[in-house]
């Protein structure tokens, strides 16, 4: 792994979603480990844990791919806890949802996501996100 290597923790209770973004990665030569939580309950759990435990991330050059709509502890609800915690607070969040909803982008913008995207219907263009996306997080400097 390079120093430009990212943690990704997808957070996705939808199983297509989970293997398009898989196929995407696979498609686009996207390397970056990826990590899965099916709601924000489990997302916060691996954030919170510590190195080598299984199911965490490391703590360095992370970045969550979160959907809105999931059961047990929605999105929205994660980012709140997210932004609350001082320890994983800084970690950058991009909204990756099919919900349209102004108040739910103009609330992840308040909560400070670094994007929100609606997550496109055809496979192609869903990966051609995916690309985009890892293209700009090429790009950034992250801690």
């Amino acid at each position: 792994m390079t120093e430009k290597t990212l943690n990704i923790l997808l957070v996705e209770d939808d199983l297509v979603d989970v293997m398009n973004v898989q196929r995407a990665f696979k498609q686009h030569k996207i390397l970056n480990p990826l990590f899965i939580a099916e709601n924000g309950l489990e997302a916060l759990a691996m954030l919170r844990s510590q190195d080598n435990a299984p199911g965490s991330l490391p703590a360095q050059r992370r970045l969550v791919l979160l959907d809105i709509n999931m059961p047990k502890m929605n999105g929205l609800e994660f980012l709140t806890e997210l932004r609350a915690d001082p320890q994983i607070r800084a970690t950058p969040v991009i909204v990756l949802t099919t919900s349209d909803e102004d108040r739910d982008r103009v609330e992840a913008y308040n909560l400070n996501v670094a994007g929100y995207i609606l997550k496109p219907v055809t496979f192609s263009n869903f990966a051609e996100v995916m690309r985009a996306l890892n293209s700009y997080w090429a790009l950034c400097e992250m801690p």
